[in-house]
C-alpha cells in the first residue's frame, strides 16, 4: 500500500513533467476505443495498447462476461456500454479475453464454486447456455481444460462479442458503420495477442 500512496503522491508532478496537462481534461472526455476486458490484475488495458487518459473507456468484469441485455433488469455493465455508445460515440469496441482466466477456468471444468455464492451466481446468470466454452461439436482437444483453458476462453470472448451486439444502441451503430467489434486474447505469459477473424472463425496474430 505505502508504494501505491507513493506513487498516487507524485501523479500529478509527472504527469506534468512528461509535458502534459489535468486541464484538458476538463471539458470533458472523448475516448475513441472502449475496451472490455476481466478484472484480472494481469491485463493492463492501457499498457497493453499503449494508450493514455482519456484516450480508452474501460469496463472490466469478472470473466469479461458481458450480461444479456434487458432495460427491465439494468446493470452497471448494461449502463456503462450504452453510455460509451450513445454518448462518447466511441467508434471501437475491443471485447478482450486472456489465458489463464479463473472465471471461465472454474465454468469450463465445472469446478464447484459454493463458498462464491455472488461469484457463482454472476457466472450462472451473465453466461449463455453452455457458456460458449465447448467446440460446436462438443469435441475437445487435450489441451482445451489446460491451465491457459486457451480455447474455451476463446469461444468465451466470441459469446461475449455475440451479446454485445445484441445491444440496440451496438446493433444499430455497428449496422451503420460507426462502430466497430473485436474479440481479442491475451497471452498472460507471454504478451501475444490474438483477434479473431470472422472469416475463418479463429483466432491469430494481431
Amino acid at each position: 500500500m505505502r508504494q501505491l500512496i507513493d506513487h498516487t503522491r507524485t501523479f500529478r508532478s509527472r504527469y506534468h513533467g512528461a509535458g502534459r496537462n489535468l486541464q484538458d481534461f476538463a471539458g470533458g472526455q472523448r475516448p475513441s476505443a472502449m475496451f472490455i476486458t476481466c478484472s484480472d490484475s494481469r491485463v493492463v488495458p492501457t499498457l497493453l495498447t499503449g494508450s493514455g487518459p482519456g484516450e480508452l473507456f474501460e469496463l472490466r468484469t469478472a470473466g469479461n462476461i458481458v450480461p444479456a441485455y434487458d432495460p427491465d433488469a439494468a446493470t452497471s455493465e448494461m449502463a456503462t456500454i450504452e453510455y460509451a455508445v450513445c454518448v462518447l460515440e466511441v467508434s471501437d469496441i475491443i471485447l478482450c479475453g486472456h489465458s489463464h482466466c479463473g472465471a471461465v477456468g472454474a465454468l469450463a471444468r465445472g469446478e464447484d464454486l459454493a463458498t462464491m455464492p455472488a461469484v457463482r451466481g454472476w457466472l450462472d446468470r451473465s453466461t449463455p447456455a453452455g457458456g460458449g466454452f465447448r467446440s460446436p461439436e462438443g469435441i475437445e482437444e487435450p489441451d482445451d481444460f489446460g491451465p491457459d483453458v486457451a480455447r474455451p476462453v476463446q469461444r468465451h470472448v466470441v459469446a461475449q462479442l455475440e451479446k454485445l451486439r445484441a445491444y440496440p444502441c451496438v446493433s444499430q451503430a455497428a449496422g451503420e458503420g460507426r462502430l466497430g467489434l473485436h474479440a481479442w486474447y491475451y497471452e498472460v505469459h507471454t504478451g501475444a495477442v490474438q483477434s479473431h477473424r470472422v472469416s475463418t472463425g479463429t483466432f491469430s496474430s494481431l
